[in-house]
């Protein structure tokens, strides 16, 4: 009998084979195509601090037009990525130093250390891609954790030395785009931390060779993995993907872009949304995963990566 991951691997869609997504004769983005507008980013990040600890940093980057600075929240719980601010504190200035408590009691004590004063940001998100630090002193554990390109810096060193250095490790990614619906997104993700980094592209708009309604493609590293037709009644589904030797969930609900574009005026969430979500085994079903609450710290050490893109035709909030 064949095992499962082979069974699973002959229905997906293998973005690292050439013949497995046909690629196309012309450019995939059409120099028509204007893209969205990124104003969120949000990651969480899981530090196995012991054996019998572990804590998720999620912090968030908004563009200036939203708020000035970043929002960071410690918790010993993982919560699913938004824009809710609930239980963040905002930090405004470009450099400076912060205590934190993890909880109301003052059981858990952090010391915030950061510098964004030669931070240097792509024009595309509101995230910083280089020059700054973010670095946690967990004041009980002795431990530090660095976020940034700059953890070498003698700043950094100075601040660190001597502390345990637990890895870090991306969990989940939040994204927040303000655009039509026809406007692409364009978007990166590790989806896992031994894999590479991958170029992912969306578009909700009709096709020259195609029929005149809109056709949802995803695509990922300039190969299509997804192209869905018919969406007035394709507007919500899922469809699993191969890459870098996981199984892939690829999920969308574009209700709102889909009927909003066709002028139906009771829509009131005007939005689209997107989930790639890595599967914490090949044996494993992904809504049976979402039932299951004892598999989460069955499988914690495989890997398990979600990346969660809301498109909407309004400015955020």
């Amino acid at each position: 009998m064949r095992n499962l991951a082979t069974c699973y691997s002959e229905h997906a869609v293998k973005v690292s084979d050439s013949y497995c997504s046909r690629p196309l004769n012309k450019s995939f983005v059409s120099p028509k195509s204007i893209p969205s507008i990124q104003n969120v980013v949000t990651s969480t990040y899981k530090v196995n601090i012991s054996d019998q600890k572990r804590l998720f940093i999620t912090i968030t980057w908004c563009s200036k037009l939203i708020c000035q600075g970043f929002f960071i929240k410690i918790s010993e719980n993982i919560s699913t990525p938004s824009n809710s601010r609930h239980g963040f504190h905002q930090i405004s200035k470009i450099k400076g130093f912060k205590s934190l408590l993890l909880d109301s009691k003052g059981n858990f004590k952090v010391d915030l250390h950061w510098d964004l004063s030669t931070a240097r940001f792509d024009a595309a998100g509101p995230n910083p891609v280089g020059g700054f630090y973010v670095v946690l002193i967990l004041v009980d554990s002795q431990s530090a954790l660095v976020l940034g390109d700059m953890k070498n810096c003698q700043v950094v060193e100075n601040l660190v030395g001597g502390l345990v250095k637990p890895m870090m490790t991306l969990t989940s990614q939040y994204e927040q785009f303000t655009g039509q619906w026809n406007n692409q997104i364009n978007s990166k993700a590790k989806m896992s931390d031994s894999g590479i980094e991958h170029e992912i592209v969306i578009k909700c708009c009709p096709e020259d060779d195609g029929p005149r309604s809109p056709v949802l493609s995803v695509y990922v590293d300039k190969k299509r993995v997804v192209r869905v037709k018919k969406l007035q009644w394709n507007f919500r589904g899922n469809q699993v993907i191969f890459v870098d030797g996981l199984l892939v969930d690829v999920m969308w609900d574009v209700y709102g872009w889909y009927f909003d574009q066709n002028g139906k005026e009771n829509v009131k969430n005007r939005s689209g949304s997107f989930m790639f979500r890595a599967r914490s085994g090949l044996d494993s079903r992904l809504w049976l995963e979402e039932q299951d609450k004892n598999l989460a710290d069955k499988n914690h050490d495989r890997p398990q990566f979600s990346l969660l893109i809301c498109a909407s035709t309004k400015n955020p909030s």
